[in-house]
């Protein structure tokens, strides 16, 4: 599985999962899917977790996991695809997630994981009560399938005749859930008269990416801990106080991840541009920073080359392609190119460079992270070397998809995601 380029498409590739009329599932990059669940199981369905992902690129991934078959699988693997499963059978809306089921009746999947789901979101999502006013006709049908038609309506007789708990029962359904008192009272409520017109719930229940209310005015000091305490520092605040700060939520932000055992070589981008002036003054540099410190507590071996000022200080050009071949003499697993886009020294230098590297017999990963003051940023003449990956940042919050899709690029940054979203599944960070 290759992982940055799935990545990449995961978080870009925004096309709709549709039922065709012949009722087969139509999505124009199934062979891809289909590619990346072959050769990693585990590994493709926990890159559905990675903050980022689209909802679509996840529903897909919830059909594929839920499609194929798990013969072969160990024991472990196997439990944790219920989990990812589960994760985003609730995560994603309702309408994405009842989608992919009536996609699984179409393609007549029955495996013992996939009744399991089906079950599961049927008769133990959150919101059922509601889905099942809205959505009857589709909820009937996808249960069916899970069961078998006779099964299904068979259980439904016994529940309508006062049935909560027989050996039949159980075999045919109260084995799949686990709240048997509650898949009865649900499977009544299937079975019974609708309500014309009810209105289907929107929202997920547990959302896998984190709700966050960015500010409608950005100024330097609103875009996370992190950078506000920086800002302040270079503002010429107390530093006896402001530092004790910034370790702490340095600390906070990074408390949980794993340790990338890896050597990365980060250039830093220290030009005057990086500075900024006006409102935005120390917005960018600070930014910048923040991430400097992620990967420092993060990353068992970071190298740090600073391009432009010195010691911190933003000043001068911005001479990127001489800090890339500075990194590269650190013999580094990864190069990170962290700047604000400018390149004010040599212009198309890097570009020029980074084309040559290949030719070069350099294979040593790079990649471009450009610091913005707002997500909505043109960056039209802020590309300096467009053959390279590149991922644009303006927030603290962006870290936890920054991270995963920087470090997917190096071998060791493959483990370091499934270790990061095996531990989010379990609850470990949100």
């Amino acid at each position: 599985m290759d992982t940055p380029p799935l990545l990449l498409h995961f978080r870009t590739h925004d096309v709709p999962l549709v039922l065709s009329r012949g009722g087969e599932p139509v999505w124009d990059d199934a062979e891809l899917h289909r590619n990346a669940q072959r050769s990693d199981p585990e590994g493709y369905a926990l890159l559905a977790l990675v903050p980022g992902v689209l909802p679509w690129q996840r529903a897909r991934v919830l059909l594929r996991t839920l499609a194929a078959s798990q013969a072969g699988l160990d024991d472990r693997t196997r439990a944790t695809l219920a989990k990812v499963t589960r994760a985003l059978m609730f995560g994603l809306p309702p309408a994405y997630a009842l989608t992919v089921l009536l996609a699984l009746r179409r393609l007549r999947a029955n495996h013992k994981h996939t009744t399991r789901a089906i079950v599961a979101f049927v008769l133990e999502h959150p919101d059922v009560d509601a889905l099942i006013e809205a959505r009857r006709p589709a909820l009937v049908d996808c249960f069916e399938h899970a069961l078998g038609k006779a099964t299904a309506r068979g259980c439904a007789r016994l529940i309508a005749g006062g049935d909560t708990g027989s050996g039949r029962l159980r075999r045919s359904l109260l084995r799949f859930t686990s709240d048997p008192a509650r898949a009865v009272k649900r499977v009544r409520a299937l079975y019974a008269p609708g309500t014309y017109g009810a209105a289907a719930p929107q929202e997920p229940p547990a959302p896998l990416d984190p709700v966050r209310e960015h500010p409608p005015i950005v100024t330097p000091t609103n875009r996370g801990d992190i950078a506000a305490t920086l800002v302040h520092l270079y503002q010429g605040g107390p530093a006896a106080e402001l530092r004790p700060a910034l370790a702490g939520y340095v600390a906070r932000a990074t408390r949980g991840l794993p340790r990338l055992d890896a050597s990365v070589a980060m250039v830093l981008d220290t030009s005057g541009s990086m500075r900024g002036y006006g409102e935005r003054e120390w917005a960018v540099m600070s930014q910048a920073v923040a991430l400097r410190l992620m990967l420092a507590e993060v990353c068992e071996r970071l190298t740090v080359i600073e391009t432009g000022g010195t010691e911190g200080v933003p000043a001068g050009a911005t001479d990127l392609a001489g800090g890339l071949l500075d990194a590269l003499d650190t013999a580094p697993d990864l190069v990170v190119i962290v700047t604000d886009g400018y390149e004010n020294h040599l212009p198309g230098d890097l570009s020029r460079v980074a084309a040559t590297l290949p030719r070069a017999g350099v294979t040593t990963p790079v990649v471009l992270c450009l610091a913005t003051f707002t997500r909505g940023d043109d960056l039209t003449l802020r590309d300096p070397a467009p053959e390279l990956p590149r991922q644009s940042f303006w927030h603290q919050d962006d870290f936890a998809g920054l991270l995963p899709w920087m470090f997917g690029h190096c071998a060791p940054g493959r483990d370091w995601i499934r270790t990061t979203m095996l531990d989010r599944l379990e609850g470990g960070r949100t």
